[in-house]
């Protein structure tokens, strides 16, 4: 069961402007090293480990010993457990159709700036 805690830490973790990036970096480039992750910010590699403690704590991120090397994979349940929550199938479809269509829009108006 996905209880309040679970979900209020996830929440907490997703707060954190660096802490979504981390995710969009581990989704980009799933099992990169700590000392990799830590190069594409301008923090210190221990402000990084901080923030990959909150997203391990809130299930966003699992850690794997290789060696020396720890490395950091993505974990999207603890958000689909949310989205579970309050999206029934057929408004999921629809959401996801609505998303798709805000999506199309925006490329289409990049491509009609940048000309």
């Amino acid at each position: 069961m996905f209880g309040e805690d679970e979900m209020t830490a996830v929440f907490h973790a997703l707060a954190h402007e660096s802490r979504r990036k981390i995710m969009d970096v581990l989704k980009a480039r799933s099992g990169i090293g700590v000392g990799e992750l830590a190069l594409e910010f301008d923090v210190s590699r221990i402000a990084v480990m901080n923030h990959l403690a909150v997203l391990e704590e809130a299930g966003l991120v699992v850690s794997e010993k290789e060696g020396r090397t720890r490395r950091l994979y993505l974990n999207t349940a603890p958000i689909q457990m949310i989205n579970d929550r309050w999206m029934s199938d057929y408004s999921a479809h629809w959401a996801r159709k609505l998303t798709d269509i805000k999506y199309a829009a925006e490329a289409a108006a990049k491509l009609k700036k940048d000309k």
